[in-house]
């Protein structure tokens, strides 16, 4: 074994400490002043006083089964969609087609897809205009609650808009390991219809390979805090609304609370997740019994027709609103029911352009730093694991998925505390650690199947050649991979463009960025300036994932065969 190698050998292992370190400690963080202990708030000994609080707060029981049913009913809707769009569509061109539309979709910001929805379905939405007023007759907005409705209606279906892009590109990517495509013809030959072959034959090996990605997508609906401001019911708001606004509370007595209610967000999600679990043990037992029951399923053109209108139902509100959103951002006047406005201008724009800035340099800092420094981690990691003869193990995996899995809430609140005691608190340095905890898991999932696919002759070729295992990687694997390192940075930039909890508790109010400025307009009733700021939130990762596809084209221009290799 080289020297190098040996260095680089503690690279993986650094790689998961700030991973799984910051998160743990954030839940020890988070639990003890639960329990009453916070010494510099005067909390020397552990008592239940603080939960005591929370389940006297008005409302409590509301929020938490709204945190459930939402987060729970997203999850559920979502799959189910995925399972029925692939049904329909995998083996055929439909899903080039589906992939090309909703592939774009994982790189819009959550806030501005919900702002975008918003727009749509409102009582002063483009639905409720394009209506009106020649069948409805509605000359003034309906009084109708479709946005913050207090069954968590607008929220489930934002959330499972934006859910769909990212759990269908997961299956995706996971069914070449699967043998789908030789599995799908050889049931097909046997007699199955489409739909039947894709739940017995393909489900039962993909599953397992989507499983934290799901639990990814149950816990960050059930504790999403910037949707539920935007689409969400106010009276009550879900749990995780409602941390949010004691954990900024200036009355620093409600951080005990604060601290016991997220700890009851933790409990909730990880109790969904046991359940959503047993689920899977019961749908497996029953599963087989189905599957030993020999039906071919060949009648399903229904199911199949329910799958292609899916996936035109998961993309096309999500485009109609973020269009909604470039025309308030360009509108004039438009009055109701006025399907489009009768005078266009910049002066939205313009107002706001030295906001727009700021928060736009804020943002780009803090991106290209938690991005550069995951690239980094993520390139050391995998080359590690190349010249030791090292993959990822199953744990190593799920504490990849720690971040995305724990509760935002349950673990933020305790790096808050750490952040105050360290003085990072409100400082772009603290920010951009938070950041680099949620861009590194999606950088290395992005570049890892790339990394796998990478022919080794090539590097055996310069070996051979007398080049050192440093020249290698800098003159034969980053060149070839240059396409999907590049996907990867802009996947990582899109995500921390999107982050709202971790800048806005971890900067203390104090960093802004175009994310936290646009949940902020949500309260507010301006629709130009929402969609101003709606619209460049949704543009900035765009840029970013346009500047992955054409630097490579333009490096690789006058090598043909480069072009052709990522």
């Amino acid at each position: 074994m080289s020297a190098t190698s040996s260095r680089l050998r503690w690279i993986p292992r650094l790689t998961l400490a700030l991973l799984a370190g910051p998160v743990l400690a954030g839940v020890a963080g988070t639990v003890l002043p639960g329990l009453g202990w916070l010494p510099a708030l005067g909390g020397h000994r552990l008592s239940l006083e603080p939960w005591r609080d929370l389940i006297a707060t008005p409302g409590l029981l509301r929020s938490a089964a709204l945190s459930i049913s939402t987060g729970c009913g997203a999850t559920l809707l979502a799959f189910a969609t995925v399972l029925a769009i692939l049904c329909a569509c995998d083996g055929t061109r439909a899903l080039g087609l589906v992939r090309r539309l909703l592939s774009p979709l994982l790189a819009v910001p959550h806030a501005a897809a919900a702002f975008g929805l918003a727009f749509l379905v409102s009582p002063s939405g483009w639905i409720a205009r394009l209506i009106s007023p020649w069948p409805t007759g509605w000359e003034r907005p309906p009084d109708l609650l479709t946005v913050n409705d207090p069954w968590g209606l607008a929220l489930t279906t934002g959330l499972v808009l934006k859910e769909v892009p990212f759990l269908l590109l997961m299956t995706l990517a996971a069914l070449p390991q699967a043998d789908a495509a030789r599995s799908r013809t050889v049931a097909l030959t046997l007699g199955y219809g489409r739909t039947a072959a894709w739940i017995k034959c393909i489900l039962p090996r993909v599953y397992p390979q989507i499983r934290l990605p799901l639990y990814a997508v149950l816990a960050f609906s059930m504790s999403n805090v910037e949707v539920a401001m935007i689409l969400g019911p106010n009276t009550p708001a879900t749990l995780a609304v409602r941390l949010t606004g004691w954990m900024r509370d200036p009355d620093l007595t409600n951080w005990f609370r604060a601290a016991a209610g997220a700890t009851l967000q933790l409990a909730l999600v990880l109790s969904a997740i046991g359940i959503w679990r047993l689920g899977e043990k019961l749908a497996a037992r029953l599963g087989r019994s189905w599957i030993f029951a020999g039906g071919r399923g060949r009648s399903d053109l229904p199911l199949r027709l329910i799958g292609f209108g899916l996936a035109g139902l998961a993309t096309v509100p999500i485009i109609t609103g973020l269009a909604g959103l470039a025309a308030w951002s360009l509108a004039g006047t438009w009055r109701f029911p006025d399907a489009l406005p009768t005078a266009w201008s910049l002066n939205t724009w313009m107002r706001a352009a030295p906001d727009l800035a700021a928060a736009f340099a804020e943002s780009l800092k803090i991106a290209a730093a938690s991005v550069a420094l995951a690239l980094a981690l993520v390139l050391a990691s995998l080359e590690s694991g190349d010249r030791n003869r090292e993959r990822a193990t199953g744990a190593a995996m799920h504490l990849l998925y720690l971040p995305l899995i724990v509760p935002q809430v349950a673990f933020l609140f305790g790096l808050q505390i750490a952040g105050i005691l360290l003085r990072l608190e409100g400082t772009l340095a603290g920010v951009t650690a938070a950041h680099l905890i949620f861009v590194l898991p999606y950088i290395y999932l992005s570049l890892v199947d790339p990394w796998a696919s990478l022919d080794p002759r090539y590097a055996t070729a310069a070996a051979s050649l007398g080049a050192s295992t440093n020249r290698i990687f800098w003159t034969v694997k980053l060149p070839l991979l240059l396409t999907p390192v590049l996907t990867a940075a802009a996947v990582g930039f899109a995500v921390s463009i999107g982050l709202y909890l971790p800048t806005l508790l971890i900067g203390g109010g104090r960093v802004s960025t175009l994310t936290t400025e646009a949940v902020a307009l949500a309260a507010g009733g301006d629709r130009r300036l929402i969609g101003t700021w709606g619209l460049l939130q949704m543009l900035a990762p765009f840029v970013g994932f346009a500047l992955a596809l054409a630097l490579p084209a333009l490096t690789w221009r006058n090598r043909r065969g480069m072009q052709v290799h990522p």
